[in-house]
């Protein structure tokens, strides 16, 4: 049974608020992307619902009448409201690139760098969040991700960054308390930062040295390269880090390089974001921005 005080339907009050707004259906039809015989339809619902006429046909035009009038100027500010509302937040989505990466790419190479795309793009804000846990796009906020791995993440598109490259790295202190120089096994001598690292094990078989069971062997875990970094500049001990996200520390010799020898199991650092986002102009530029930069950087670290 029909409920006299039920709202009517929403389909018919945008249409109302279209047509008072324009006092004209065509007017209307050609905003809402509907055909006049459709506004005209859903003029008809409102007015059946509310029991009086809206709108007077007239000759080439409609003309509100007194309760038209009366209620055009409050649906129109509300409607006003709705889009001011709706298009702020749009507008504020819009203007901000949210990006995830793992604390070590944010610390020790993105945030020398983000600064050339701020500058390039002033109007848009970026904000980086160095969060290594997996982003499930669909419930955050995130636009794109920089993370680890092979490149195989289901659903989203994944654009190649780097390799992840790693070697062993000790302050200069360590090295002359060592003897000034070392051989690959010296190190097994010394205390391990994270031995559990399976690139120690990955290194030690390249550089031809035979080891024990690393895992078993008591050792500092700290998180990330940045903290091991710090302490391992503090002469703490022996970490494996990656040689291009250190070069400041390697050239100012905070940090020394003992070997050439630099290993790689496969994987490396990925941009990914969902592919139904791949045309949004924020990520279209910030994509561009970074494929540039990394393949600026490989050349470098291939020319180290």
């Amino acid at each position: 049974m029909h409920n006299p005080s039920a709202m009517p339907p929403l389909a018919a009050i945008r249409v109302f608020e279209a047509a008072a707004r324009h006092e004209n259906f065509t007017r209307a039809a050609a905003e809402l992307s509907m055909t006049q015989a459709s506004v005209s339809y859903q003029i008809k619902v409102l007015e059946e619902r509310i029991g009086a006429p809206l709108f007077l046909r007239q000759p080439r035009k409609v003309v509100l009448t007194e309760i038209g009038r009366q209620l055009a100027a409050p649906t129109i500010e509300a409607f006003e409201k709705l889009r001011i509302t709706y298009g702020t937040g749009q507008d504020r989505l819009g203007r901000t690139l949210s990006i995830s990466t793992l604390p070590s790419f944010a610390s020790n190479w993105l945030a020398q760098r983000i600064g050339g795309f701020q500058m390039a793009h002033p109007d848009l804000a970026v904000r980086v969040d160095a969060n290594p846990d997996n982003i499930d796009f669909a419930r955050s906020e995130v636009d794109l991700a920089i993370r680890y791995g092979q490149g195989d993440w289901p659903g989203l598109e994944a654009d190649f960054l780097m390799p992840c490259e790693f070697t062993p790295m000790l302050s200069p202190d360590l090295l002359a308390r060592a003897g000034g120089t070392l051989n690959p096994a010296d190190l097994l001598d010394m205390h391990m930062i994270d031995p559990t690292d399976s690139f120690w094990r990955f290194w030690f078989d390249q550089a031809g040295v035979s080891t024990p069971d690393l895992t078993t062997r008591v050792g500092s875990q700290l998180g990330s390269q940045v903290t091991e970094a710090r302490a391992v500049m503090a002469g703490q001990g022996v970490a494996m880090f990656t040689p291009r996200f250190f070069r400041y520390e390697l050239e100012t010799g905070r940090l020394v390089q003992p070997f050439d020898l630099v290993v790689t199991d496969g994987r490396g650092y990925w941009l990914i974001y969902p592919k139904a986002r791949r045309n949004v102009p924020k990520i279209k530029a910030f994509r561009r921005w970074i494929l540039a930069e990394a393949e600026a950087d490989n050349a470098a670290a291939g020319a180290d």
